[in-house]
């Protein structure tokens, strides 16, 4: 027998349902305007005549981004610190969340608390920089090199590793772990190492999944501290740093410097600015940026929200 739903709770579900659908919009029309003007001539970009659709369709953006060379070397650049420094992060956060789920673990509690501090208290954006430079000091230091003959990737992907927020979700999610299955492990053997392997782990998958999903796109969405850091070595650029150093070189949307060449300057032999516009290869560089993220998500988003679950709440 189905149950008879009340007027108010029928108006509720049509307004939930209403603002969701505004919101989703909301969301994906910034990825369709920039698809659609990727694939728009530059007359029709420019005079912002694209609202949804491509208008006066061409893809000659698309075959300037594909023979971009310094493009696809930053784009390695980004894929070569996305992996990498998801694995690095990945390492010692799983050592540091198993320690501080450990009731025995001498100073837990202000360890803990050492933890939490750094995510109610930010010292800032200048101390925080002198903390890289001084990383990148002690790596030059061990390479034997001066700082700016080093390849400053490594210094990205060390320096920026930490984050307090998923360290506490791995951490609860260990702690959900049964105590009798830790002991089982010990009985018959196991290492430290063996049961984070083979106990923690196996049974964490969704949290870790989520976590590791967090560090990769902050990785590849990383910016800011990718251009202060890497202002001289352009050949180690993630592909963000590029795109935004092309909007320098070759439109008004930022003013440019006055090394900087002009459009003309920069577009390559075989395309003509009426047929090209900076717009549009940016757009198209933007795409392109993205479609890793886009394939890679749909396989993770399984464990999206049964990781934040398990390990932001604890029982």
């Amino acid at each position: 027998m189905k149950r008879k739903i009340e007027v108010s709770e029928l108006i509720f579900k049509i307004v939930a349902y209403v603002f969701l659908i505004v919101f989703a919009l909301l969301c994906v029309y910034p990825f369709i305007y920039a698809l659609s003007c990727s694939f728009s001539s530059a007359n029709a970009v420019e005079s912002g005549k694209v609202v949804i659709i491509p208008v006066e369709f061409q893809s000659i953006a698309y075959k300037y981004v594909f023979t971009d060379n310094k493009y696809w070397i930053s784009y390695a650049n980004t894929l070569f610190m996305a992996v990498v420094g998801t694995i690095w992060c990945m390492v010692y956060t799983l050592m540091g969340a198993y320690a501080l789920s450990k009731k025995r673990l001498m100073g837990r509690h202000a360890w803990n608390f050492f933890l939490v501090f750094t995510m109610w208290f930010s010292a800032g954006i200048v101390p925080q920089f002198l903390n890289y430079q001084t990383t990148g000091n002690i790596m030059a230091a061990i390479a034997g090199k001066p700082w700016t003959e080093i390849d400053e990737k490594w210094l990205v992907i060390i320096a920026m590793g930490m984050n307090a927020t998923n360290v506490i979700l791995l951490r609860n999610s260990f702690e959900g772990v049964p105590a009798e299955i830790e002991e089982a492990a010990r009985i018959d053997g196991a290492t430290e190492m063996q049961i984070l392997w083979k106990v923690y782990i196996p049974m964490s998958k969704a949290t870790i999944a989520t976590v590791a999903l967090f560090f990769a796109i902050s990785r590849w969405n990383g910016y800011f501290w990718a251009m202060r850091m890497m202002k001289q070595q352009n050949y180690s650029w993630p592909v963000q740093v590029y795109i935004r150093d092309f909007i320098d070189k070759s439109s008004e949307l930022v003013k440019p410097h006055e090394e900087y060449a002009s459009w003309e300057e920069v577009i390559r032999g075989g395309y003509s600015t009426k047929d090209l516009s900076a717009l549009s290869v940016v757009y198209a560089m933007v795409i392109c940026a993205v479609i890793p993220i886009l394939c890679i998500y749909p396989f993770i988003q399984k464990y999206f929200a049964k990781g934040v679950n398990m390990g932001g709440v604890k029982e």
